[in-house]
């Protein structure tokens, strides 16, 4: 319930926090379970939020397990269909739990539902694929011998920044693939790396893959070019957009940036945040507007204010 809750708000918000979202086959959002997602993850729980809201049925993300310590943090994750997967780095003593989360897992995909599995294991922000863990492996041929009839969905993500807000995002899904592409039908080692190889050749041509210092090459996949009247229409809500949401922005920034910024998770953060305390900023906008103006402006901003903030991410500069 909650997760369905909180998709429509954060449809609405992504097309601030995202300048523009590039999905190369459309038609694959609208795709029904049994399906697992096999995806990159160079940018914290934003990829899972950013596949979660485009696609049309609900998604279940795994994320790592020490995000569950908290007994109430766990009730708003499971709530918003995200389920814990240990690794040996989070205690030997956890990774039994993996087998209940593969089962909870199981059980969805034979409720024709969908799950999203970072197959590189851990989010680092680079432009590159890094190896594959097991995981999506195991679930998928634990799935297979139940007699699901899974079907994987490689999946590419690719950002053009990751500390600069207004993202030009590029989602790059792959061809579908299915038990039958394996001769071998049993859990062992040699399916597995079977597996992770095909996973791997398919992925590595969904991913971008650029050195941190290569600005001219993420200039030339990512710019974008804007018409001369979109710029012209948009200047003054640009403007505006800029210095009314300051208050709002900056220290939200500033505070992120401190606490995480030389960490995985900045990017994430500053969205998340940004997405909880905006309605409560143009909540405050209104109840001044009420108090000084009256009562027949009041509502203006909670139009007005996310316009001005979509014209501004639209004409920032990209880089």
């Amino acid at each position: 319930m909650l997760f369905q809750i909180i998709k429509i708000p954060a449809r609405f918000a992504l097309r601030i926090f995202c300048r523009k979202i590039i999905v190369n086959n459309k038609n694959i959002l609208a795709q029904e379970g049994p399906l697992l997602i096999a995806s990159n993850h160079p940018n914290s729980f934003l990829d899972a939020i950013i596949l979660a809201c485009l696609f049309k049925k609900p998604i279940y993300s795994l994320a790592r397990g020490d995000s569950f310590k908290n007994k109430w943090i766990t009730k708003i994750l499971l709530g918003l269909n995200i389920l814990p997967v240990y690794r040996l780095s989070e205690g030997a003593e956890n990774l039994n739990s993996n087998y209940d989360t593969f089962s909870k897992c199981r059980e969805i995909f034979k409720k024709k539902g969908i799950v999203l599995i970072f197959s590189e294991g851990l989010c680092i922000n680079e432009w590159k694929l890094r190896p594959l863990k097991k995981g999506t492996a195991r679930l998928a041929f634990s799935s297979w011998e139940e007699g699901i009839d899974l079907t994987i969905l490689p999946a590419g993500i690719n950002y053009h920044s990751f500390t600069s807000f207004g993202k030009n995002v590029h989602i790059n899904f792959g061809e579908p693939f299915y038990w039958k592409d394996f001769d071998n039908k049993k859990i062992d080692g040699a399916v597995v790396n079977e597996f992770n190889q095909k996973l791997k050749s398919d992925l590595i041509k969904l991913v971008d893959h650029f050195e941190k210092d290569d600005m001219d090459s993420l200039k030339n996949k990512y710019s974008v070019q804007h018409a001369s009247l979109k710029k012209a229409i948009l200047y003054f809500p640009f403007i505006l957009g800029k210095w009314l949401h300051a208050p709002l922005y900056v220290p939200i920034q500033k505070w992120s940036w401190k606490t995480v910024g030389k960490h995985d998770h900045y990017d994430s953060v500053l969205v998340g945040l940004l997405f909880l305390l905006y309605p409560i900023y143009l909540s405050l906008i209104a109840l001044l507007i009420y108090l000084f103006v009256g009562n027949v402006f009041w509502m203006i901003p909670f139009a007005l204010l996310p316009f001005l903030a979509w014209s501004f991410v639209q004409l920032k500069k990209d880089f």
